[in-house]
């Protein structure tokens, strides 16, 4: 059984739309796909009717943008209650920051010289109710100010590059046993991926378990084979789950196709059974 547990689409910053996505996982030769949009989970309906026609299994679920320790850190909540009034509530309002956020990228953007308009990133961005800095970049792709999104956020939309202005997230030790109050089951996104060892470390880890926290993903192409082994190792310490996964976006992202880690098989159930189901 192969099982890739983090995939994004264009209802986020993919740029499959979400059956497309779910179809690919398929021809992929996936078993089990989990559609996490970031802090959204609008793609779901649709990628469900693909995953029935197909005969794949779909794991609903989202990657929520949270901060710890003034770093950005992105939570993995599978199976949770979208409907939930608080979590329903917090998802507002971290979409909210991302909408707010694009005008003063924009701004940021044409006082460096570059002649792009909110009209530009609303044309790449289409139906995704999480716009973001991903959608900015693919509008200087189009333009042709950078060749692809990983030189538009090297040399523009990370922070400290011009283009970067901050936004809401909300706080990782509150969102936590927020997801686990919505019947859903929250697992770190490539948590030393791009400095995070420097804040994640195990007893940070500890003490996000007392919140409810399940799992950690482990096999990530943010991680070397080092970091990856150091992970499974704190995961195996604290009896929490290990999973692996693509973080596919489509064309978004290269070196990140589908199926390229995978969940094992026994974690996964552990998964679904924190899930009730």
């Amino acid at each position: 059984m192969r099982i890739d547990l983090h995939t994004h689409s264009s209802a986020s910053d993919g740029t499959d739309p979400p059956a497309e996505l779910v179809r690919e996982a398929a021809r992929a030769g996936l078993d089990v796909v989990a559609l996490t949009d970031h802090d959204a989970t609008s793609g779901w309906d649709e990628a469900r009717a693909a995953a029935d026609e197909v005969g794949i299994t779909l794991v609903p679920g989202l990657e929520i943008s949270t901060h710890f320790e003034h770093r950005g850190v992105h939570l993995l909540a599978y199976l949770p209650d979208p409907t939930y009034p608080p979590l329903a509530a917090a998802l507002d309002r971290i979409l909210a920051g991302r909408t707010e956020r694009t005008p003063a990228m924009v701004a940021a953007l044409r006082e460096h010289g570059i002649d792009i308009t909110e009209d530009d990133v609303r044309r790449e961005s289409g139906g995704s109710v999480a716009a973001g800095r991903p959608h900015v970049a693919d509008a200087l792709v189009r333009m042709g100010v950078v060749a692809d999104r990983t030189q538009a956020f090297e040399e523009l939309l990370n922070p400290g590059r011009p283009g970067y202005r901050n936004r809401y997230a909300a706080e990782l030790e509150d969102v936590v046993p927020l997801v686990v109050a919505a019947g859903g089951v929250p697992v770190i996104a490539h948590p030393w991926g791009r400095g995070g060892a420097s804040v994640l470390d195990e007893d940070v880890f500890a003490s996000l378990k007392e919140l409810g926290l399940a799992g950690i993903e482990v096999d990530h192409q943010d991680h070397g084979p080092d970091t990856r082994r150091r992970l499974r190792a704190i995961a195996a310490d604290l009896d929490l789950v290990v999973t692996g996964s693509s973080d596919h976006h489509g064309l978004g992202k290269v070196d990140h196709d589908l199926g390229v880690n995978t969940t094992a098989p026994d974690q996964y159930e552990r998964l679904l059974s924190l899930a009730g189901r």
